[in-house]
């Protein structure tokens, strides 16, 4: 399928989600923005929505319930508290930002996921930083009657930390990834095997970062604070890599940039 801006997947919950987004850790950018409590800018993304001119409609807010916040009533306020501070209407995704709180609190922290969206107050459920373990807990309870969908996963994912049993894991459930700190923050712009695709391509190393995410299937959710680069980074419908390129970008490392709570939450 031939990609553009404005094309969208379709989530597990009948919604669409446009295939690349912006952080927002520190900007604003349209028509995807992806947000969180922890961030604290929730207030400030939406205001810049409102003053942008786009249609609501057109536009998908992703915000977070944070790791601090986990179970069953603190999930609940994060969730009131993070509505508020959009007053959007609804939140197009909301995820769990990282599998803290044990099953307990993980538990308790979906229930509340869940009925917010009953209620209308989100569109799509989903999950940041959980390990497969933390993944099937999570199926299981479902399956038990609680209800909801895991509709998106959210990880950090590049060449340089691929997460491929994950990424498996949601393609087997038709599960869209999400990949945040796609640039691996700038720090690997000088790898050979970036510049030479770079070169080839007449691209820029992020934007080939960029489309290998793309190419395997995932939302790519870039970030960056300078207007010239955040338009090179939406650049990248108009070439595409070589099964040799992709294979090159196949590497054996596990080099994450962010936090990790993947591995670092045992339970």
């Amino acid at each position: 399928m031939a990609l553009s801006l404005q094309s969208t997947y379709k989530l597990v919950s009948g919604y669409e989600i446009p295939v690349v987004g912006f952080g927002e850790r520190k900007l604003t950018l349209l028509p995807q923005v992806d947000s969180a409590k922890y961030y604290e800018n929730e207030a400030e993304c939406a205001e810049a929505i409102r003053k942008s001119g786009v249609d609501r409609s057109q536009i998908f807010y992703t915000s977070k319930v944070p790791r601090g916040m986990m179970g069953y009533e603190l999930a609940k306020q994060a969730i009131e508290e993070s509505i508020a501070a959009a007053n959007l209407g609804y939140i197009d995704l909301m995820l769990l930002h990282a599998p803290y709180g044990g099953r307990e609190g993980r538990q308790g922290a979906w229930r509340a996921l869940v009925e917010a969206q009953k209620a209308g107050k989100i569109r799509s459920l989903g999950v940041s930083n959980f390990g497969i373990q933390h993944l099937e807990e999570l199926e299981t309870y479902i399956q038990s009657g609680v209800g909801g969908q895991i509709t998106v996963g959210q990880y950090e994912i590049h060449p340089w930390c691929p997460r491929e049993d994950i990424a498996e894991w949601f393609r087997k459930r038709n599960i869209v990834v999400e990949a945040y700190s796609p640039l691996v923050q700038a720090t690997r712009m000088q790898e050979p095997v970036l510049r030479n695709l770079a070169k080839k391509h007449s691209k820029t190393p992020a934007q080939i970062l960029i489309r290998w995410s793309l190419q395997k299937g995932y939302v790519p959710l870039p970030k960056s604070v300078t207007e010239s680069r955040i338009v090179e980074n939406a650049e990248v419908f108009d070439f595409a890599l070589s099964e040799e390129d992709m294979a090159s970008l196949q590497l054996d490392s596990y080099a994450p940039v962010c936090w990790d709570p993947v591995r670092e939450c045992k339970i």
